[in-house]
């Protein structure tokens, strides 16, 4: 008899195989094996909340061959992933399988958080039992979402338009950006000059920047227009300028931690330009590969182990300076977070990026040599600057340089450039340096910035939201639904997006409440610690959150997202309406329903994109009937088509691998 061991994908499942001898099977549930129904909330909410669980059709073939496998199976490892999800996901299969309700002996839970064989042998070795607590924190999470999903969802539809969600963290997230965007709006710049002059020493120039005026110290703000600037430039011009004070220091700087599944998110956004969810999908699989430890965390431990092989690497590559003088111990910013979990790090630090042996596509290769040298680098000795920082003087007016140079360059030896280098001479005081030029430049205060992925989910980690498998989705649902737009990497609130997030602000403010949903995670931490019923916390929130329902069903007005235009219907002459729909925008008539025209919604800058495709298929011709070809925006992207259409109904796809290209929307088009 064979023992079975249960994962949850088959790329995973491929790994631990090799791993395991031949009385081993390893078999994948292709993640949940059962779930809440699609067509109905899917909770008894009278019978104590109890969830109507159902295997789905796409997993029935699945349940049915583990079900069997199981019964003739030794011994049954449930060996999914280490986290909430993970345990519950092991529950389901219990259940599906016919073995939760016995209890069987044969039943056993297994963890690890790295795919390594001394990672896998040592789980099998210690098994447990199923978690019950974490099970029914999941459990709390998905009633949760459900309750809040499946009832203002349908409110939304009523008073907006059809299409649109709520949850938890995604209508926190969408406040964020709405707030952040109305801060923007709001904002009134104010102008201001900095002075700063140019001096030389031993033919060597630096720069000093106005500090002081009359022996008060200025701020940002303090020199407010071009004629203040030039009367101060006149004063200078003027007068000698004497070094009046010299000091000479070292500074350090410490690493950053190893990566949580945030940070890895941030550091991946802002140095490759990945989503949060193309960074989760590259991890997944550098992590069922057995390369990295489990890519769903919040902790920043690292093992005593893997430690120790860092030391050893650390001192035969670079040698013994480079590794930190003490034992570096890092403590998660995060509230709640687990720190019987590992940080993200690679399974073994001798794999360099270089001996990958060109196993990754380029992108998982650059995620890879971002999670190996964050890991490493922790661990290295602190970088030592020698810095000089010295204070000039002409008159009244005093100005603050500063040198700085690596002394000693520790874990920046994995980071070339990380560190900055200023230049300056040996100043000594009553040091009289030469000036060169003076600079006047006129600046205005900024607006705060637009949110990137990486800084809206540093935010609301920050704000102890969400968890670090709900950041990568939470991106993804609000721009899916279209409440925020992506422009240049930043993320900006469309009107739908202002719309729900005012209507849900002004009657339902504890589900966009920071404390309040920050609050919830850690009632959802006690359940996962077994000391509190899972059913209570539903129970005080379902209460006074189903009576608002009922008022706002009543209270609550329908808002039109429509938008009256001047152009002129073709087939009735009433205006058009510029309209909004699950699938985006489109021109209707305002004499609907008794005109039913409409045309699509082409945005300016999508036409601009069109506009220049169609510059380079210009005097091209239609195939079949010589008409003019042109470049048309349809629902899924460009393509050429017929003038002419709908008599013609010619169209070619756009080659994307074609020898013209169109780099406004990195889509080549060629020339016939």
């Amino acid at each position: 008899m064979k023992n079975l061991v249960i994962v949850e994908s088959p790329a995973k499942a491929k790994t631990i195989n090799s791993y395991l001898g031949n009385n081993y099977e390893v078999l994948a549930s292709f993640g949940h094996v059962r779930d809440l129904p699609k067509s109905n909330i899917g909770i008894e909410i009278e019978n104590n909340f109890e969830p109507k669980y159902l295997v789905p059709s796409k997993a029935k073939k699945i349940v049915s061959e583990l079900k069997k496998k199981s019964t003739t199976a030794q011994t049954v490892y449930l060996a999914t992933d280490l986290d909430r999800e993970g345990e519950a996901i092991a529950w389901h299969i219990t259940e599906a399988i016919g073995l939760g309700a016995k209890k069987s002996q044969k039943l056993k839970r297994i963890t690890f958080s790295e795919i390594t064989k001394e990672a896998i042998k040592d789980a099998v070795s210690h098994p447990r039992e199923i978690d019950m607590n974490l099970v029914d924190a999941q459990q709390a999470r998905r009633v949760l979402d459900r309750l809040v999903g499946y009832n203002l969802s349908p409110l939304l539809w009523k008073k907006i338009m059809k299409g649109l969600s709520a949850g938890r963290v995604q209508s926190v997230a969408l406040r964020l950006v709405v707030e952040r965007e109305r801060e923007i709006q709001a904002f009134k710049p104010e102008e201001y000059w900095t002075i700063v002059a140019i001096l030389q020493k031993d033919k060597i120039d630096f720069e000093g920047r106005l500090c002081e005026i009359n022996g008060k110290k200025t701020d940002k703000l303090e020199v407010k227009n071009e004629a203040a600037a030039k009367k101060i430039e006149k004063e200078l011009e003027k007068g000698e300028y004497v070094v009046v004070s010299v000091e000479r220091k070292k500074e350090f700087r410490n690493p950053a931690a190893p990566f949580t599944t945030s940070s890895m998110q941030q550091d991946a956004a802002n140095s490759c330009g990945y989503s949060a969810k193309q960074t989760m999908r590259l991890a997944q699989g550098l992590y069922e590969q057995g390369f990295i430890t489990y890519m769903r965390t919040d902790s920043v431990s690292i093992s005593a182990a893997a430690k120790a092989k860092m030391s050893s690497y650390i001192k035969e590559n670079f040698g013994d300076r480079y590794l930190s003088e003490f034992a570096r111990v890092y403590k998660t910013k995060t509230a709640r977070a687990q720190e019987a979990h590992e940080c993200i790090r690679p399974t073994d630090i001798s794999v360099t990026p270089e001996r990958t042996g060109g196993k990754f596509d380029p992108k998982t290769a650059k995620l890879y040599d971002l999670i190996w040298r964050r890991t490493l680098a922790s661990q290295m000795a602190r970088v030592e600057l020698d810095v000089i920082e010295a204070k000039t003087k002409n008159g009244g007016y005093g100005f603050a340089s500063r040198g700085q140079t690596i002394g000693f360059d520790g874990w920046a030896k994995l980071y070339q450039g990380k560190i900055s280098i200023i230049e300056i001479p040996n100043l000594e005081v009553k040091d009289k340096p030469k000036l060169v030029d003076l600079k006047n430049e006129k600046h205005f205060t900024e607006p705060p910035g637009r949110y990137s992925e990486a800084t809206l989910i540093k935010a609301l980690e920050e704000r102890g939201i969400g968890r670090p498998s709900t950041y990568a989705p939470t991106m993804s649902t609000i721009q899916d639904r279209g409440y925020v737009l992506k422009d240049k990497g930043r993320l900006i609130p469309g009107k739908v997006g202002f719309v729900v997030n005012d209507l849900l602000v002004e009657n339902f403010s504890e589900i966009v409440d920071y404390s309040f949903t920050a609050k919830m995670e850690d009632d959802l931490d006690l359940v996962a610690e077994g000391k509190i019923q899972w059913q209570k916390i539903i129970k005080d929130f379902y209460g006074p959150f189903s009576k608002k329902l009922k008022i706002g069903e009543q209270k609550i007005k329908r808002t039109t997202l429509d938008e009256e235009t001047d152009e002129d219907c073709p087939d009735c002459g009433k205006k058009l309406v510029l309209k909004y729909s699950r699938n985006g925008r489109f021109y209707g008539c305002s004499g609907f329903p008794e005109c039913r025209f409409t045309k699509s919604f082409v945005d300016e800058k999508v036409q601009a994109k069109l506009d220049q495709a169609n510059e380079l298929i210009k005097n091209r011709k239609c195939p079949r009937c010589q008409a003019d070809l042109k470049v048309v925006n349809g629902k899924y992207g460009p393509f050429i088509g017929c003038s002419k259409y709908p008599e013609c109904k010619y169209i070619e796809r756009i080659n994307q691998k074609s020898d013209v290209k169109d780099q406004t929307n990195e889509l080549e088009i060629k020339k016939k």
